[in-house]
């Protein structure tokens, strides 16, 4: 079973960039896709990014695409997400997910996603 610890949240003025990483151990972190998640207050837990466990395909959220960036290092055994251009409404707790790839192909589904972390929060002000 995978443990996962985000980082690298906090508050940044809109244009801004940001990286978040996320560190997974207690697994094979290469035989999971990984995904990236946030939920505004009040709102549901909505898709951001993805990545395939083995060779390197990525899937955006329409309003991210050109904005931010996924990637996975298989040999540290982190994923990260890479944000620029930010807008207010990028505010969110942002969470790190993992999907074992029998599971299935990588998803958009928070439900899909049996493992995740605790969050980092990402604010960004006008």
């Amino acid at each position: 079973q995978v443990q996962l610890v985000e980082s690298g949240g906090g508050l940044v003025q809109a244009g801004g960039s940001l990286r978040l990483s996320c560190a997974a151990s207690g697994g094979t972190f290469s035989s999971y896709a990984m995904g990236w998640f946030r939920q505004a207050p009040g709102k549901e837990r909505d898709f951001v990014a993805a990545i395939w466990w083995n060779d390197g395909n990525t899937r955006y959220a329409d309003s991210m695409k050109g904005r931010f960036t996924i990637s996975r290092d298989n040999a540290k055994n982190t994923v990260s997400l890479q944000m620029s251009s930010l807008k207010p409404e990028d505010t969110a707790v942002y969470y790190c997910a993992a999907k074992p790839f029998h599971w299935g192909t990588v998803s958009t589904r928070a439900s899909e996603y049996p493992y995740w972390g605790q969050g980092t929060q990402v604010t960004v002000s006008s």
